[in-house]
């Protein structure tokens, strides 16, 4: 990773932390045309969106919309026309200034510092000061085949940092990176974590006016954690019937409308919004540091908004309708990097990545391969199963779909192959021939295993 060092500044040269961002893949079960790669362009340009100032990055697969005064927000993300993030009707075309000891919720995706709390100097209030609701410089850098720009936010000497964050997007491909970096500004050594806040609208139909009742979140729980059940009730009811931790190690977790916050120390890099009614999903992977500390032991944080409990000075038990009220109705997904330990005007930085959902390979009674699985794709073109030996040893390739970003590759098929099959890997060929690389490599099981 780089480190920033100022110019005619002696800084020691530590190795700060590398981190996966988020990125936001969305999987639409298609029912829109694929657009043509051969005329595929990225623009960057501003448009009023909902009464607010804002910069759009748009392809024939995406669109962005950033808010750069309300604290550098995407406050939307949408793919083949379907919207994912909660906008908060209450503040839509709204900007306040940043104020201590309040806390202005306009929804969407951004950046968020821990440790969260007041306690001391160390820990961040969480409320909409610079930090939260500063604005931010919006700058293009570059658009049509290749689309960037950035984002900078304010010095703020209350924590001592400075946020900044670049966005990529080819014009071929929904495929987004998040280049995200925090800066130490002040005159001695901080210890800090960046999270990365993306809100999704669980309402029905995104009315805010019912709950989605069909809306899940899933990450890998940690088969080692240090946690009571694999995950820890952080705030909200211990016994809830809508998380779980499947069989297969799966942590799930329906969306209801009660405030809980849930915290798990995952370390296999991805999580997954779904949305079984629209059928539509998000995807976010982050690289897990096994030699860093996080911020309570949490690589992954999720929240849901809702009704909350709690004990009154009577010591009474008391419902509430939560920090907004009913509705809204949103859940908050959030991914931590490990804690950085920053000398004065360096930096921690943090990028963005991709997870393919996985495949599976059975070889039955007949001889023939049956691959199973559901994911999404990058870029337009076809899947290619290579074969290979129980040595290793390449014994061939095989056509397997046509596949498009806007149409979910879901596999239940059976394919011919060497009997000497013994694992293969799935890889996305572009048109052009340039091979995008493999989603999974996965061994060769028997029917009857």
């Amino acid at each position: 990773m780089t480190l920033h060092t100022p110019p005619a500044t002696l800084l020691r040269k530590v190795t700060l932390l590398l981190v996966c961002h988020l990125l936001t893949l969305a999987i639409a079960y298609g029912q829109t045309k694929s657009p043509s790669a051969d005329v595929a362009s990225c623009r960057i340009e501003p448009l009023n969106y909902k009464g607010w100032q804002a910069q759009q990055i748009t392809n024939p697969w995406v669109q962005l919309i950033f808010i750069p005064q309300n604290g550098g927000r995407l406050i939307q993300f949408t793919f083949a026309g379907h919207p994912y993030l909660f906008v908060n009707p209450k503040y839509q075309g709204k900007y306040f200034p940043p104020t201590t000891g309040q806390w202005f919720n306009y929804g969407g995706d951004k950046l968020w510092l821990l440790p969260e709390g007041n306690d001391d100097e160390k820990h961040w209030p969480g409320d909409s000061d610079l930090i939260d609701d500063g604005p931010f410089s919006f700058r293009k850098v570059s658009e049509g085949q290749h689309c960037e720009a950035e984002l900078i936010g304010p010095a703020d000497p209350q924590t001592g940092v400075q946020f900044s964050r670049t966005i990529y997007l080819d014009a071929d491909s929904p495929r987004v990176r998040f280049h995200a970096v925090v800066k130490n500004i002040s005159g001695h050594d901080l210890e800090w974590s960046m999270q990365s806040v993306s809100q999704y609208d669980t309402s029905d139909s995104h009315a805010q006016t019912r709950i989605n009742p069909n809306f899940w979140a899933f990450t890998a729980a940690n088969p080692s954690s240090s946690y009571l059940n694999r995950y820890h009730v952080r705030f909200g009811p211990a016994e809830n019937r809508a998380v779980s931790v499947r069989d297969d190690g799966v942590f799930s977790l329906r969306y209801v409308h009660v405030a809980a916050e849930l915290w798990l120390d995952s370390t296999d890099g991805w999580l997954a919004v779904v949305d079984g009614n629209s059928q539509y999903a998000m995807v976010e992977r982050f690289r897990f540091d096994e030699h860093k500390p996080y911020p309570g032991k949490a690589s992954v944080i999720f929240w849901t908004n809702g009704t909350e409990l709690r004990l009154n000075d009577q010591g009474e038990a008391v419902l509430s309708g939560g920090e907004e009220g009913t509705p809204p109705f949103y859940m908050e997904a959030e991914l931590n990097s490990p804690l950085c330990r920053l000398r004065s005007l360096e930096s921690c930085e943090m990028d963005a990545g991709i997870l393919m959902r996985p495949l599976r390979a059975t070889r039955m009674d007949s001889g023939k391969i049956k691959l199973s699985g559901s994911f999404g794709v990058l870029f337009p073109g076809r899947l290619i199963a290579r074969l290979y030996d129980q040595h290793g040893g390449s014994i061939g390739t095989m056509p397997v779909a046509d596949v498009s970003p806007t149409e979910p590759v879901s596999l239940e098929m059976e394919i011919s192959a060497d009997p000497k099959t013994a694992r293969l890997s799935l890889h996305l060929e572009e048109k052009n021939g340039v091979d995008r690389g493999s989603f999974q490599e996965v061994q060769v099981t028997s029917e009857n295993r």
